[in-house]
């Protein structure tokens, strides 16, 4: 993970606030994962140990970070909007949430094809690997979270903001739509490939990008 040093133009917490909430809502930070420790985050982003502890305080406030002592710093949710969207769309149809889903995920690889950077193909890169080593495991929950980490990411490669807090918002609703699709344990069936869509991305071909999104989260 690279973060950058955190200019001065507006207030510093806020700054940092924004910036750990992208890590959160781009997938780097997958939710149930411990953040770097404190003296991390100070070196990582320049500004000083009570600033840090502020933003992290406000964000653990909001409900995405639980901070545990003794323990460290863990991310609780997508966004703060996380459990309300969940408790909203509870009862929805399960095929409109996959419509819904192959829609914003389509959209956000087309994007990510022609927006991409490095270091997104380095996240993407990182999260596919642990995607592929979860379902080596046959760990079902830990596969569907490392899947839906790496939907989070090419969404965010998107670099539509909007976008991407919408789908951090929707978090739980498209979690629950990802686990829908396994049974109790994985089976060699249920397994969608993904290296296409990576791939796609990686070679800036925004048309077999979305074909790749759609397909998948049409049979996810």
């Amino acid at each position: 993970m690279n973060l950058g040093p955190v200019t001065r133009a507006e207030p510093l917490a806020g700054r940092v606030i924004a910036e750990l909430r992208h890590q959160i809502t781009s997938g780097a930070w997958p939710v149930g994962s411990r953040i770097p420790t404190e003296p991390e985050l100070v070196a990582r982003l320049g500004v000083a140990r009570n600033t840090v502890r502020e933003a992290v305080r406000a964000l653990a406030h909001n409900g995405l970070l639980d901070i545990r002592q003794g323990s460290g710093t863990y991310v609780a949710a997508t966004s703060e909007l996380a459990g309300v969207m969940q408790r909203r769309f509870a009862a929805a149809d399960p095929g409109q949430v996959r419509e819904l889903r192959r829609t914003l995920e389509a959209a956000a690889a087309g994007f990510a094809a022609r927006r991409r950077t490095e270091e997104d193909l380095h996240r993407l890169d990182t999260l596919y690997a642990q995607r592929e080593q979860a379902w080596s495991t046959g760990a079902r929950d830990a596969f569907v979270d490392a899947d839906a980490a790496f939907h989070r990411a090419v969404v965010a490669a998107s670099h539509n903001e909007v976008l991407t807090e919408l789908y951090a918002d929707l978090g739980e609703v498209i979690r629950e739509s990802l686990s829908g699709h396994f049974g109790a344990a994985l089976r060699p069936e249920e397994y969608m490939e993904h290296h296409g869509l990576l791939e796609a991305i990686r070679a800036g071909d925004a048309a077999a990008a979305t074909a790749e999104a759609s397909l998948i989260s049409g049979g996810d």
